[in-house]
Order: C-alpha cells, then sequence, then structure tokens
C-alpha cells in the first residue's frame, strides 16, 4: 500500500546539519494518520525519533532530539527530518516508518507496518 524512500544522509562533524527527506507513495484510499523517523545504532533497539500526524502536523519528538531536530511535512508526500546540533550519539541508520492506523503511541515501532530502506547518518 505504502512506498517509503529515505535520502539526505551523509557524514558530519558534530555540531553541524543534515537534513533527511522520506518520500511517500501510496494507494490514495489507504490512509496512514502517522509519518515517523527511527534510528538504530549498532548494537542498539531502534528508537523513534519524531513523528508527524499528517492531518493536523501535530508532532512528537523523543528527549534525545526535542530542541535539535524538527519533523516536517509537504502535504503527506514527502516528509522531513531537520537534524540540527548533531552530536556523536546521533550516530546510526535513519529509517522512515508510516503507519495505517492512529496510534496512541507514535515513538514505538510496534504498530508502523510500512518502512524505508533507511539512510546512514554518521556524526563524529
Amino acid at each position: 500500500h505504502v512506498q517509503l524512500v529515505e535520502s539526505g544522509g551523509g557524514s558530519v562533524q558534530a555540531g553541524g546539519s543534515l537534513r533527511l527527506s522520506c518520500a511517500v507513495s501510496k494507494n490514495r484510499y489507504y490512509t496512514i494518520p502517522y509519518v515517523a523517523w527511527f534510528r538504530q545504532a549498532s548494537g542498539r533497539w531502534r528508537e523513534g525519533v519524531a513523528a508527524i500526524y499528517l492531518s493536523t502536523s501535530g508532532v512528537f519528538y523523543s528527549e534525545s532530539v526535542r530542541g535539535r531536530f524538527t519533523i516536517s511535512q509537504d502535504n503527506g508526500n514527502m516528509v522531513y527530518l531537520q537534524m540540527n546540533s548533531l552530536k556523536p550519539d546521533d550516530t546510526g541508520m535513519y529509517y522512515c516508518a508510516a503507519t495505517g492506523i492512529a496510534t496512541t503511541t507514535p515513538l514505538l515501532s510496534v504498530d508502523y507496518n510500512f518502512w524505508g530502506q533507511g539512510t546512514q547518518v554518521t556524526v563524529s
């Protein structure tokens, strides 16, 4: 029903910025209330860092990125993650994900059933 393609990862020095993009394509009859960004560092659990409720642009952030990252959308066709003041702890594979349900826990991966292939972010 839904295809997600991430881009924009790369290597950056601590304190720098990156902008990730997620291209969202779907069957027009299928509704996806939320799109989120998750990340996974080597040997660690997958962590939800930001989510956006597409109909209202309501946003949610993890405490680890609040104030530094900003999630936004372009009419639900593109979802972005602007990452500022990057730290080495932000290093990991970043995934865009979408869910077909109105989850009450938008930063938990369990409710997301569509995933992109991931894009690597390395902060040194």
